[in-house]
């Protein structure tokens, strides 16, 4: 008996790692499946190596010369400006690498504080708090401002944090049609017995370059009595004629209840994000915010160079008024020569190709020219709308944009696109 019961732990014991082996084997085979139909559907997404600092101008492993650079958030080529970069370096050696710790354990610096105030007067909020990165900052605000008696109204294009956020949260959740302002009232009206309701859209669309109907959202919310929630990602430090954003550029300052953006693209390119909105929000979220409390503060150096990037644009616009004059010139080129390029007069400018092998052959033909610009395909964009996505920077010249168009010509004569 006792022999039996020993023999018997002993054969478990030796198919347990048998088992996890099969197991393991099964979804490593499964694993490449997936990504050899990615390959062959030619959506297959690889990484370039920079070997430069973000600028205008880079450097790309592979390749001996200078590359114009037109994929980048860097929207007032500001990411690598010596006054930002020494700002960095000041704060690492007064304040150091890190905090090691998240802010209600280890305390906050007085940098932080200042940034944070610095973006509560740059929006004209009462109080601001800051994130490691906007998804966090879209990751931790639904679940703890709406509950199971409220209601969120999401538009079908919105971003993916955005998405993210509104699924960990328990209100009754509505998605209405890409800039339907039909669809968005018919969907407020079924909801008029929600407590608390929300619409929740980016200002600008990152794949399309399209913005917001925001005046007729905000009309709307007065109407239904809802609140405006918008994310200013693409759009904060460039957009608007002082680079205030959608909220500016519709001329509705303060009609937006909750704003949501990041440090990382405009704003100095680095790191974080943030929530803007009146003091209980961000208080609330202070406490109770799990990408917040669970993350470790922003490190002093990104904190330093966002705070540079506010003081330099605060009063300053001109850097806004060149990305505006060389995004008009870029789209008014391309579209003449005979592209298709979407979304509205923003720096975010799809050049749409249909075809997700051509957009990524495409780029690279481009890269051959000395333009740095990448395919965009399923699953970031939806099937059958590939394209390459340039973004306009208020550093590039006007000769840059002149170049970069004759490459666009070039390359879409060779590959039959124009």
């Amino acid at each position: 008996m006792a022999l039996r019961l020993l023999m018997g732990n002993e054969l478990k014991a030796l198919s347990q790692p048998i088992t996890r082996r099969f197991t393991s084997a099964a979804l490593t085979e499964r694993l490449q499946g997936e990504l050899q139909d990615i390959r062959e559907a030619g959506t297959w997404k690889s990484e370039r190596i920079i070997t430069s600092k973000q600028d205008v101008s880079i450097k790309v492993q592979g390749n001996n010369q200078p590359i114009l650079n037109f994929c980048a958030n860097n929207y007032l080529g500001l990411s690598s400006h010596p006054d930002v970069i020494n700002a960095s370096v000041k704060a690492l050696q007064t304040h150091g690498a890190g905090l090691s710790s998240v802010r209600f354990i280890c305390g906050t610096q007085d940098i932080h504080k200042e940034l944070e105030n610095k973006i509560s007067l740059f929006h004209g909020r009462e109080d601001t708090i800051l994130y490691a990165s906007c998804f966090d900052a879209n990751a931790g605000l639904f679940e703890q401002i709406l509950g199971p008696e409220d209601a969120v109204f999401s538009d079908a294009l919105n971003h993916a944090s955005i998405i993210d956020g509104i699924r960990l949260c328990k209100a009754k959740k509505f998605r209405y049609a890409h800039k339907d302002m039909k669809d968005l009232e018919a969907k407020l009206a079924e909801s008029e017995d929600a407590r608390t309701k929300l619409i929740a859209t980016d200002g600008v669309f990152s794949m399309d370059g399209n913005v917001a109907p925001l005046r007729d959202i905000c009309n709307l919310a007065d109407k239904y009595k809802a609140l405006v929630f918008i994310d200013e990602c693409h759009a904060t430090g460039f957009f608007g004629k002082t680079g205030r954003g959608t909220e500016e550029f519709f001329g509705l300052d303060g009609r937006v209840d909750i704003i949501n953006s990041t440090l990382g693209k405009a704003l100095g390119g680095a790191a974080g994000g943030y929530t803007s909105a009146r003091k209980e929000i961000v208080d609330l979220l202070r406490q109770r915010a799990r990408p917040y409390l669970f993350s470790n503060s922003l490190p002093p150096a990104v904190v330093a160079s966002a705070a540079q990037v506010f003081d330099m644009i605060q009063n300053d616009s001109s850097l806004v008024e060149r990305i505006a004059e060389n995004t008009t010139r870029f789209r008014s080129k391309m579209t003449a020569a005979g592209f298709t390029i979407a979304g509205e007069n923003h720096p975010i400018s799809p050049v749409m190709l249909g075809d997700a092998k051509l957009a990524s052959d495409f780029a690279n033909d481009m890269l051959e020219k000395g333009i740095y610009v990448i395919g965009f395909s399923f699953p970031v964009v939806p099937k059958g709308q590939a394209r390459i996505r340039v973004q306009i920077s208020g550093a590039h010249s006007l000769d840059d944009i002149d170049r970069t168009v004759e490459a666009f010509i070039e390359v879409g004569k060779k590959r039959k696109v124009i």
